[in-house]
């Protein structure tokens, strides 16, 4: 099976989220994987939000576990601004193959799906594989934690590699996501009377301004750097002519691994005072990280550096994956983000992969699982 050819059916399959629709899709790949012997499963959080789960070998009679692989089939929503391509006709140009999704991360997810194909035999045989395609990646993981929460359905594995986009280097970890709804209340009253009214927007101007010199006082991760807070959306008032008795805006945290997000959520609610009335979380994943000297690690490293002309160094991605939902769920196995996307194309107009690095891709995952194997 040609993984950019996948790639190109996978990108004409659309799956923008929200609203999100990936049953088509999960079902597409799950009925390739079980014609090459994986045992599939389907298992949907809401109404055609379906995450695949594809299993094989493994059967506890081998010294080591099954290998993971994982990633998600949602993409982000086009943008306001016009493609030059069809952003769903996987057009190649140029040696880049284009279309919404291609980078983050349907060449990731083709990548690794054909590589269990070809390696479907000795997988069966040998210490076997565990591949999850997730959907509702993009706002908060919640195929894959929803996932993490169902009896049985992540089985067992020893490692685990996320396909999203990193050029084919090896990641050794990623930054968690904290994001926030605030809220504040007022009084309404007349626009000529506004001193009869209690104005809600104000307040949440005075809270996002505070916001813009908030210090996490955290000391930074060598890798990672510190944490960052964003203000996105703000939203207030129903008419010019009345006080507004309400505000909302949303807040995007991003934390390196092993901050405690309620905490922050607590010392933020006291930072900004009677200002704000509410925090509400509505997206809470953990940041993730595996030490760069784990044996594995470094014998993955050892095994991409022909591929890349290169031993690649340690790094790491400042946002999160479905490693945030699977990664705690699978014991805090050792993890690494590791796929052909490119990176800085994630969520762009007119977002392409290099053509190269998916064939690439597929020959690092299938040097991988023979080395599993191979314990």
């Amino acid at each position: 099976m040609d993984a950019v050819e996948l790639t190109r059916q996978l990108i004409a399959m659309e799956t923008i989220n929200p609203p999100g629709n990936e049953r088509d899709c999960a079902h597409f790949l799950g009925e390739l994987m079980a014609a090459a012997g994986f045992t599939v499963s389907y298992h949907e959080f809401a109404e055609a939000r379906t995450t695949v789960v594809a299993k094989i070998g493994g059967d506890g009679e081998q010294a080591r576990k099954p290998l993971g692989f994982a990633g998600h089939i949602d993409t982000v929503p086009l943008g306001t601004r016009e493609w030059s391509v069809d952003p769903f006709g996987g057009e190649i140009a140029d040696g880049k193959l284009y279309g919404r999704g291609v980078t983050d991360m349907k060449a990731g997810i083709a990548c690794f799906a054909v590589a269990g194909i070809e390696c479907a035999e000795a997988l069966g045989a040998g210490a076997g594989a565990v591949l999850i395609m997730a959907a509702g990646e993009e706002t908060g993981c919640e195929g894959s934690l929803h996932l993490a929460q169902t009896e049985g359905a992540i089985g067992e594995v020893g490692a685990l590699v996320v396909a999203e986009p990193s050029y084919n280097i090896p990641r050794v970890g990623h930054k968690g996501a904290l994001w926030m709804e605030m809220s504040s209340t007022g009084k309404t009253a007349h626009g000529s009377m506004p001193w009869e009214g209690d104005n809600a927007l104000y307040k949440a101007s005075r809270a996002v301004g505070k916001l813009e010199d908030f210090d996490f006082n955290v000391a930074p991760h060598a890798f990672l750097g510190g944490n960052s807070i964003n203000v996105g959306t703000m939203h207030a008032g129903q008419n010019v002519n009345s006080v507004p008795d309400s505000a909302k805006f949303r807040v995007d945290v991003r934390t390196i691994p092993g901050m405690d997000h309620g905490g922050i959520r607590k010392t933020l609610a006291g930072y900004l005072g009677e200002d704000v009335a509410d925090v509400a979380p509505f997206v809470d994943v953990g940041g993730v990280w595996t030490d760069p000297d784990h044996p594995w690690v470094q014998r993955v490293f050892d095994l991409v550096a022909p591929h890349l002309g290169e031993r690649p160094e340690v790094g790491a991605l400042p946002f999160f994956t479905d490693a945030s939902a699977l990664t705690p769920a699978y014991g805090g196995v050792p993890t690494l983000i590791l796929g052909p996307g490119d990176t800085h194309m994630a969520h762009q107009t007119d977002e392409f992969c290099m053509v190269e690095r998916i064939p690439q891709s597929v020959a690092m995952y299938n040097d991988i699982i023979a080395d599993w194997l191979a314990g």
